[in-house]
């Protein structure tokens, strides 16, 4: 099968940094899907991978963790799914790749890819959002209660690909009043159209202006983005027995 890969960490533009190879096409075992790939997205996961992370001498590391595609085979232990179906996922750390013609993948960690999704939509759709949903509400729980405030949460980097899914879950799934950060005309356009409550601009002073709020201090902090840089401010201006979480 066809697949992108790499044997050493190389600057981008070197032509060797990704090459298009052959390898042999995956069989299934236990509870896996061997799932012809239809589409894959790209993550800032896999440009980190790519300068750092060299496969064993003489073999080829496989990126991509997002992937979107046809069931054609399965393990003898699969219960769930049937060749043919439609799935999305995203994948394991153990596992190569998802950048290939076909790919492995346990049922278990597996979707049915949504109708209403495209290809490329759903492909887009998976780390992004498991990482959303793990922070707002295994992380921040946001749906507790935090005493002697009003239920609001700040999601620094409102813009960005996790936080851009963070402020739609918050809306479609809670009561909480949802604040994001953003500074260009654009971005402040895109977050309001997510449905955030208020917008703030996190290239100025950040507590003034949630200060100046209707909301008053925020029970939750969610932050994607320059979390060193704004961690004084995060300080000053939770609520007292607040909650943060920060994408690393």
């Amino acid at each position: 099968m066809r697949a992108v890969g790499y044997q050493t960490p190389l600057p981008i533009d070197n032509p060797a940094s990704l090459q298009d190879i052959d390898l042999p096409k995956p069989v299934p075992s236990g509870r896996d899907l061997l799932v012809e790939i239809r589409a894959v997205s790209v993550n800032p996961v896999d440009t980190k991978v790519r300068r750092s992370a060299a496969p064993d001498a003489g073999q080829w590391r496989v990126l991509g963790w997002d992937a979107a595609g046809i069931v054609v085979g399965t393990g003898p232990e699969v219960t769930d799914f049937a060749i043919g179906d439609e799935v999305f996922y995203a994948g394991a750390l153990d596992r190569p790749g998802t950048d290939a013609e076909f790919h492995l993948v346990d049922e278990r960690i597996v979707g049915r890819k949504p109708r209403s999704l495209n290809w490329a939509e759903a492909a887009a759709l998976p780390l992004t959002a498991i990482t959303a949903w793990e922070m707002l509400f295994d992380r921040l729980d946001i749906r507790r209660s935090v005493p002697g405030v009003k239920p609001a949460v700040l999601i620094i980097g409102g813009a960005g690909g996790v936080s851009s899914i963070a402020i739609q879950l918050a809306r479609v799934l809670t009561d909480v009043t949802v604040v994001a950060t953003a500074s260009r005309p654009e971005t402040r356009d895109w977050v309001t159209s997510l449905g955030a409550h208020y917008v703030v601009d996190h290239s100025r002073p950040l507590a003034a202006q949630v200060a100046a709020l209707p909301t008053g201090a925020p029970g939750f902090v969610f932050s994607t983005t320059q979390t060193d840089r704004h961690m004084p401010e995060i300080v000053e201006l939770i609520a007292s027995q607040g909650h943060f979480c920060h994408r690393g």
